[in-house]
């Protein structure tokens, strides 16, 4: 473990020139990715007389729960949002931007898709539930559109930035101390005296603290690779203590018959948020050589373009893979619980939601699809023939070095 600095420039994946951040892209990306993965591959789904119930294979499979101390990604993705946040916040402060009209741009941006989405399964399931049982139907409705607590955790995150970023500025890391402290002592309230109707405070205090440290990116960048590291191993030491004490869950998403730590989220999630971010930073410096590659790039913009209606639409996309299968092969072809050919199949589960998926995005999502900026990286200056026309005519124009 060398104590040197990070490297950090125009020239690798992390800040350029007025452009954007590559390796925090990068982050969003996978963490997207691992989220839609993660629901179209170890979605079980269970049919009762009610209707359909999902879990996953967690509950079956002794020690996989150590699995989603890397895959429950809200964290790391909340932590990357705080700090886009931020560096947008200071973007539209030097236009003169001020901070409601640009809170507001992105509540409005994030909650009219969601909305929409939750418009149209809501009446959807209505008008299903005419020949159909209601019940039935509104379960399969709330499984489809689940998701979108995401969406509302994230939409509050926003809302509340005029908030944190006061916070921030007043108290700088003492914020992150104080909502990781008070998040401890809302769980103990919750499970030594029983008011469980606390656990919602955590919502703010638990998520609003991995926004929180999203803030602290940049330091975090420019910090040596000890920091890195003693983040890792402070977060995991953390989240392991916790879970090995046996008051929390050992799983970071719920499972049916458990404690979630996710809903409402607990002190795990502060300790999870601490190793992925330094997960984050360890991997940090290889990751900016690989990205400025022509295919990692590629990759990385295609799935930030369609970040948005991928979150949206892939359960829907699943939804329909998942009837399409049944019709063919009958409700009886999926496992209630894991089995030898249902991890074999694994591979497929991510394919055919998928191929669903891009129809409904194509119909459907096309307008939130980010713009596809091709050509020359418009970050580097000079790289377009006009910017160097522009460049070599200033050149002519200056005076020989050797001139007096």
């Amino acid at each position: 473990m060398s104590d040197s600095t990070h490297d950090s420039g125009p020239t690798s994946g992390g800040p350029v020139a007025g452009g954007r951040n590559h390796y925090i892209d990068f982050l969003r990306a996978f963490s997207l990715l691992v989220v839609v993965a993660w629901h179209w591959v170890f979605t079980i789904i269970i049919w009762k007389e009610d209707g359909p119930h999902a879990t996953n294979p967690i509950g079956f499979t002794k020690g996989l729960f150590f699995a989603t101390w890397l895959l429950q990604v809200m964290p790391l993705f909340f932590y990357v949002g705080g700090y886009s946040h931020l560096k947008s916040w200071q973007k539209a402060q030097q236009r003169g931007d001020n901070i409601w009209r640009f809170v507001w741009a992105r509540v409005k941006r994030l909650a009219i898709p969601a909305l929409a989405l939750l418009g149209v399964w809501t009446a959807a399931g209505i008008a299903l539930g005419i020949n159909f049982d209601l019940e039935w139907i509104g379960k399969l409705v709330v499984l489809i559109v689940s998701p979108l607590w995401f969406m509302a955790v994230y939409l509050m995150l926003v809302a509340m930035l005029p908030i944190f970023l006061w916070l921030h500025r007043r108290f700088d890391v003492i914020v992150l101390v104080f909502f990781g402290g008070l998040a401890g002592a809302v769980d103990i309230l919750r499970f030594r005296y029983g008011y469980e109707w606390l656990g919602l405070i955590n919502m703010v205090f638990v998520w609003g603290l991995c926004h929180q440290l999203g803030f602290f990116y940049d330091r975090l960048a420019a910090a040596t690779r000890r920091v890195d590291w003693a983040l890792l191993w402070a977060g995991l030491f953390g989240l392991a203590g916790l879970v090995f004490s046996g008051l929390y869950p050992g799983s970071m998403v719920g499972v049916p018959g458990e404690r979630s730590n996710m809903a409402p989220p607990t002190l795990c999630i502060v300790a999870l948020v601490l190793f992925q971010a330094g997960v984050a930073e360890v991997l940090r410096p290889s990751m900016e050589r690989r990205l400025p590659r022509p295919q990692w790039t590629q990759v990385n913009e295609v799935i930030n373009r369609f970040s948005m209606p991928l979150f949206l639409f892939h359960t829907t996309g699943m939804a329909l893979s998942r009837a399409v299968s049944y019709a063919i092969a009958g409700g009886e072809n999926e496992a209630t619980k894991p089995t030898g050919w249902w991890w074999l199949s694994r591979p497929l589960s991510f394919v055919l939601p998928l191929l669903f998926t891009m129809p409904v995005i194509l119909l459907f999502g096309r307008r939130w699809v980010k713009p596809d900026k091709k050509g020359p990286d418009r970050n580097r200056p000079g790289t377009d023939r006009a910017g160097r026309d522009r460049a070599c005519t200033a050149a002519k124009a200056l005076p020989s070095a050797t001139s007096t």
